[in-house]
């Protein structure tokens, strides 16, 4: 089954017509199965659509409900809970590791600071071994391993994407001080009324969009956020070399049978890559925060400031990262208008959580068809684009 001639539901404000025509032309042109977009403007909800499939296998239907994966868009929960314990006074960005992680310093990472954690910094994109859904999902083990390690680069000198490995390390700083794990404390702080969750019970599970590889239409023409061949060359090159660090840090853990359908995953709620949620309730997330609802504003400004930028030693290309947050870059592509003020956090497949401080707008999309482009998926960006075009 497909989801072209799609009825898109939900409500759009006109003055965001053009959101909702991307939307319908992304069912149209056979680029989605099932897919929910959500846009907030000065904190109030301007885009709230749906439709396709759940699960292309059964038919099911995507309802106003029906919540979805949201791979690595995840880190900005874990960002924020840790801006949070920060603000708080629980820890100082500054301080070492080891403060509270005395088992961390070994194999010269007794200089790695708390920020690092976050900033990729750490220099623990993957884990050494092949390691299984069943033991990520013990998060004292795993935290320790990465700790007995010895880093692929002296932390604090460069940064490379810690795909998955950020979880049992930005997320144990969070656990730690928080005293609960990172989810938990998500939702306690952020998420008690809204339809999100990193770390779901088998009833979420059970209505969760389905995600789904198969092949479609892509958006193979538009502004692309790799326009350099040589760099897309390597790129590529990563991409298909098992044994480079893009793929040792993309797919381990694996996530097992059905991949990230896998329940067990979805239960144990991976601070890197574990929220389900609607596109609702995740823009309403960053509507919030935006709004210094969570965290002071000057706290989110901090926590946004870009601290690495340039080539990253996982991706191969350009990235940018505050504290847990992407900075637009080349794995973070956003339109003209955001450059200076838009931060967030893509997903793998095409998820994007993105909000503007300047703009106070909050963006959220979440599909079940993995999208396949290697320098950034149009269909996120045609949204973005039409939610800035359209204030």
């Amino acid at each position: 089954m497909t989801a072209q001639g799609t009825t898109v539901q939900g409500h759009c404000d006109p003055a965001f017509a053009a959101v909702r025509d991307v939307f319908e032309r992304n069912f149209a042109e056979g680029r989605e199965i099932g897919a929910a977009v959500a846009v907030y403007s000065g904190g109030r909800k301007v885009v709230d659509l749906w439709g396709g499939l759940a699960d292309r296998r059964t038919g099911r239907l995507w309802l106003e409900h029906t919540p979805a994966f949201g791979f690595s868009c995840t880190k900005a929960l874990t960002a924020t809970a840790a801006l949070l314990l920060a603000e708080r006074g629980a820890f100082d960005w500054d301080a070492p590791v080891t403060a509270w992680w005395p088992g961390f310093g070994v194999h010269g990472k007794d200089a790695a600071t708390n920020e690092h954690l976050f900033t990729h910094q750490a220099g623990l994109p993957a884990f050494a071994r092949p390691v299984t859904a069943e033991e990520a999902a013990d998060a004292d083990a795993r935290a320790a391993e990465l700790a007995a390690q010895e880093p692929e680069w002296k932390p604090g000198t460069a940064h490379g994407y810690h795909a998955l490995t950020y979880g049992w390390l930005a997320g144990n700083l969070v656990r730690h001080f928080a005293g609960m794990p990172a989810g938990e404390f998500v939702k306690k702080e952020f998420a008690a009324d809204l339809d999100l969750w990193v770390g779901s019970s088998d009833e979420v599970i059970e209505r969760a969009a389905r995600l789904t590889n198969v092949r479609g239409v892509q958006n193979e023409t538009g502004p692309r956020a790799v326009d350099d061949e040589a760099r897309l060359t390597r790129l590529a090159n990563a991409f298909l070399d098992t044994e480079s660090r893009m793929n040792r840090g993309l797919n381990n853990p694996s996530p097992g049978k059905g991949g990230f359908n896998n329940p067990v995953v979805l239960r144990a709620g991976w601070p890197s890559a574990g929220m389900v949620a609607t596109a609702r309730a995740f823009g309403r997330f960053y509507a919030n925060l935006v709004a210094g609802r969570y965290v002071r504003p000057e706290t989110l400004r901090e926590g946004i400031r870009t601290r690495v930028r340039g080539e990253d030693l996982t991706l191969t290309v350009d990235s940018a990262f505050g504290r847990g947050f992407m900075r637009p870059s080349m794995t973070f592509f956003t339109p003209e208008a955001g450059q200076e003020s838009a931060f967030g956090h893509t997903g793998a497949g095409g998820a994007l959580g993105l909000a503007d401080v300047d703009a106070d707008l909050a963006i959220a999309y979440l599909p079940n068809r993995m999208g396949d482009q290697l320098s950034g998926d149009l269909r996120s960006y045609r949204l973005v684009e039409a939610a800035y075009a359209s204030l």
